[in-house]
């Protein structure tokens, strides 16, 4: 032991809000250990810092039922005694977006700025794997470290550590990004409990220390030793001081201090000066592990969640924001707190045991209102801005069709030009209660209300196929803000039409109106025919697709010619693993439907889309044997278990729904199941036959490339992997991205096909871990959905637009019925455009305390690219930007002739650049 040896203690607590018990009983736990916390820093002066597990939403948990102790919270705070931040929550880094990570950092920031400076620690202490771009994020954050427990070395059943497979020399490293970025990684290679209940007395200090201490030597690179006081809802130790004292006593070489994250940093930095440490690059999966522990299939368990979270993100930061953004360069305040308010909401659900679906029922069960919450404030930003902006558009381009003519406006929040098929829901005739007529006699008015001879056109005037569905009588009422509510009854139809080429950030205007001076106008013969070639096929300019008796279909690229065989069959298996872990039972056979007779007909079929419905009635195993749920209550460790499926059969009905739109170079799956089977997973394949060593996969920030073939270490008969919006196979002159909403678990098999399969639903009972927690509704039994697009292109997912498509395909269209009216905005306006081969849009908002718009791209490529930004409006200044939006280097900008603000801006290889515009007054 060298003499210079300093064991660095910290106290913590990893605060999981939620997990193996509800909310509100882990939040009463949080309140008892507050007080605690603020009594024992009071009595012992010796009992120096506590770590709050980096996350400032416990301030508000705390306060929330603790108010009076605000003022003790902040003296303890600003005294350095409590460290907090940097993050809001503890989020799951695979299943969150980039953007929910920004905002939880920025919220963090400024929530933690209240009470003094933040502290620049990069927790992650049990996030369940780390993706690539962490390092980026962090440096961006103005912090130069990561302190984590997982992707690097393994960790099995109740948090043991493994010896062997160790990629670092050391608990300490060089973590480095796919952009060059590097921070110092410190893994908890004993995990964040190695200093945990110290003990007091001599003989059982003894012990502990001398095991203590040996273990954190055999992977440190100095003698600055990491001790986590503390672990999951632990307590506080009050008597540690003591503890320290008699530790210092049986080891006199060693230092013993209550020490803190920027102390340890500070010390470690000195020791490790000209000492080289090993690097470690891009994502931390434990991929070099046996590949039984990396609890990836977490991306699977409770799918619903995934898909609800993807849509409340997309909302959020694809639609209400944007929107926002547009509507406050009009004028419109842009609702900051209410932004906050939505996020923080959503952000509830991203701790890993939440959004990971790895707790009990009733934990999930929250989720779902959280998630239905932060949806409605979405939804009401959306209207207001919608209307905003649409109030302010001059629709008086269609005043010469009378004064039944009905405009619509469809926005395109994505940062790219789209096209697509449409819906909107659109009033033709109100009468409103206030104008003192019987009930009856308004609803025969609006019975009365003749929704034929009208026809769908554009602001130039041409007509456009459109399908009218008359939805009736229905009721509705407006919310003025001045004015008690206003309730009427109405005739409402919904009308289904083709867009196309609608600007990134840009909006287009269309209206349904009476027959122009009785003349009946039309179609365009591009309009006329049918994408519908037979009942069994479907064709557009660039795909054909046809459907086999089974339900299976080919999918034809008419680009590249290639041919893709096999789409679309379903295979089911057993899993009789948890929450956190896919475990097949040994010897079984996957289920396929594979030559099982379909019912198949026609869905629809217009000059703008075409569709097929396909119905699977299968039958599969009810549920695992007798035997699993002995096993779980034995805790038998998963890999170990020897359970196998029932013989007793039930019914899966699985009904999909392919479209083809016809300005789409892509085909789409719409997946509803009834599920009345336990203990099963059930998934999509797609076979490829492209051959390919890599694939590519949408992750936080970049597209990664992944192997096909895991690592010699890796036993895991299941190779199951993380994405976000979708994952590529790509040849030398072909590709096949599955892009998707939701569906964050996918698997290359090794097939010989390069088959991508995509987890659907896993059905499973049990929460796993460290004990036996029943999950009952975990087995998802009822209706699910699933919602999948296959784009095939030349080889190249990027320069192709393929990824473009899939990142477009998980944002909702915003479409808004307005009146016909002057406005200020003429239709074709768009208050930013720009371009920048590689770049993919992420965000559009404004800054909370300059006003200033933030505008957020990355580079999918690892080649630099150059960015061409114009602004319809003067620009003041344009800045060079971090994710905390602080203002930088400024970047020169070059003024129109026209007035708009023309920026040119170098992109390193896969960085994250915000720009900050400050607009002219």
């Amino acid at each position: 032991m060298n003499r210079h040896t300093t064991a660095h203690v910290i106290s913590h607590t990893h605060w999981d809000r939620e997990w193996y018990l509800p909310y509100e009983k882990h939040h009463m736990r949080l309140v008892s250990l507050m007080d605690t916390l603020l009594d024992t820093l009071e009595r012992d002066q010796d009992y120096r810092s506590f770590y709050l597990d980096g996350q400032t939403i416990i301030l508000e948990d705390y306060l929330q039922v603790r108010p009076d102790q605000q003022k003790r919270l902040e003296q303890y705070i600003r005294e350095g005694r409590i460290i907090i931040g940097p993050w809001y929550i503890l989020q799951d880094a695979f299943l969150t977006s980039g953007e929910a990570n920004i905002r939880n950092m920025q919220i963090g920031h400024r929530d933690a700025a209240r009470y003094g400076i933040p502290a620049k620690i990069g927790y992650f202490p049990d996030t369940f794997g780390l993706v690539g771009q962490i390092p980026q994020l962090m440096v961006q954050s103005g912090i130069n470290n990561v302190f984590f427990g997982r992707g690097v070395k393994p960790t099995g059943f109740n948090n043991t550590v493994a010896d062997g497979g160790y990629e670092s020399s050391f608990s300490e490293m060089i973590w480095r990004g796919p952009d060059g970025s590097e921070v110092l990684g410190i893994l908890f290679a004993n995990w964040y409990s190695n200093g945990n209940e110290v003990p007091v007395e001599e003989q059982e200090a003894r012990s502990f220390w001398d095991r203590k201490l040996s273990d954190a030597e055999k992977y440190a690179a100095t003698n600055e030793l990491l001790y986590m006081n503390g672990c999951d809802h632990q307590p506080i130790q009050r008597d540690l001081a003591e503890a320290l004292r008699t530790a210092g006593k049986l080891h006199p070489e060693v230092q013993f201090i209550h020490s803190n994250f920027p102390d340890y940093l500070e010390a470690l930095a000195q020791q490790l000066q000209g000492k080289e440490l090993s690097s470690v690059q891009g994502e931390l999966r434990s991929q070099r592990t046996d590949g039984w522990g990396t609890l990836v299939n977490t991306a699977s368990a409770r799918v619903y969640l995934k898909q609800m979270n993807q849509r409340g993100q997309a909302l959020l930061e694809k639609v209400a924001e944007p929107l926002a953004a547009a509507a406050h360069l009009l004028g419109q305040r842009y609702p900051h707190h209410l932004f906050t308010y939505a996020w923080k909401t959503l952000m509830q659900n991203h701790p890993h045991d939440s959004i990971c679906g790895c707790s009990v029922d009733e934990v999930h069960r929250e989720m779902v209102t959280r998630f239905d919450k932060s949806r409605h404030v979405a939804e009401t930003l959306v209207e207001e801005s919608s209307r905003a902006i649409a109030d302010a558009v001059d629709t008086s381009v269609f005043a010469g069709y009378g004064e039944e003519a009905l405009p619509v406006i469809v926005f395109n929040t994505t940062g790219w030009v789209r096209s697509g098929t449409v819906s909107i829901d659109i009033d033709v005739e109100r009468h409103y209660f206030r104008d003192g007529r019987p009930l009856d006699e308004i609803a025969g008015l609006v019975e009365a209300v003749d929704v034929s001879g009208r026809i769908l056109v554009d602001s130039d005037g041409r007509r456009l196929a459109c399908g009218v569905e008359d939805l009736g009588t229905q009721f509705g009422y407006d919310l003025p803000d001045d004015r008690f509510r206003q309730p009427y009854m109405c005739r409402r139809v919904r009308l289904t039409f083709e867009v196309e080429q609608i600007p990134a950030l840009g909006m287009a205007l269309y209206a349904w109106v009476r027959e122009k001076h009785g003349k009946p106008q039309a179609l365009p013969a591009a309009a006329a025919g049918s994408l519908l070639k037979n009942q069994r096929t479907l064709e557009n300019e660039w795909l054909q697709i046809e459907v086999a008796d089974d339900g299976s279909f080919t999918l034809l690229d008419k680009k590249t010619g290639q041919l893709y065989r096999d789409l679309g069959i379903y295979e089911d298996t057993g899993d009789i693993g948890n929450e956190y872990m896919y475990r097949q039972p040994d010897g079984e056979q996957a289920l396929t439907t594979r030559g099982l007779a379909a019912e198949i007909q026609v869905l629809e079929a217009t000059p703008y889309r075409a569709a097929l419905q396909i119905k699977h009635r299968w039958e599969v195993p009810c549920s695992a044997d007798e035997v699993l749920e002995r096993e779980q209550r034995e805790l038998v460790w998963y890999p170990h278990r020897k359970a196998q499926r029932s013989n007793e059969l039930v019914t899966l009905d699985i009904t999909t729904v392919i479209s083809l739109s016809r300005s789409s170079a892509g085909v789409e799956l719409d997946i509803t199941m009834n599920n009345t089977a336990k203990d099963h997973r059930l998934r999509v394949l797609f076979p490829t036959d492209l051959e390919a060593d890599v694939h590519q996969a949408d992750s936080m920030f970049e597209i990664v490339d992944r192997d096909q073939t895991p690592a010699p270490e890796w036993e895991n008969p299941s190779n199951t992997q993380h994405q976000q919006a979708f994952v590529d196979v790509s040849g030398a002159n072909a590709g096949l991205t599955v892009a998707n909403r939701g569906l964050q678990e996918y698997e290359i098999l090794r097939d010989g096909r390069n088959t991508v399969a995509v987890t659907l639903l896993r059905s499973v009972g049990e929460l796993g871990d460290w004990g036996w927690f029943p999950t009952p509704e975990a087995q998802c039994l009822g209706r699910q959905t699933a919602n999948l697009k296959l784009i095939p292109h030349s080889g190249d997912g990027i320069a192709s637009g393929s990824y473009a498509d899939a990142y477009q395909y998980q944002v909702p269209w915003t479409v808004r019925q307005t009146d016909v009216h002057s406005g200020s905005v003429q239709p074709n306006y768009i208050p930013l455009q720009w371009e920048a081969p590689g770049l993919a849009f992420s965000s559009l908002k404004v800054n909370e305390k300059t006003g200033d718009l933030m505008i957020r791209w990355f580079n999918m490529t690892r080649e630099q690219t150059l960015l061409k930004l114009v602004s319809e409006r003067p620009v003041e200044q344009v800045y060079r930007s971090t994710i905390l939006e602080e203002r930088g280097q400024e970047t020169e900008r070059q003024s129109r002739d026209n007035g708009s603000t023309e920026v040119r801006q170098p992109v390193g290889p896969c960085e994250i650049v915000t720009l900050g515009l400050k607009l002219e007054n």
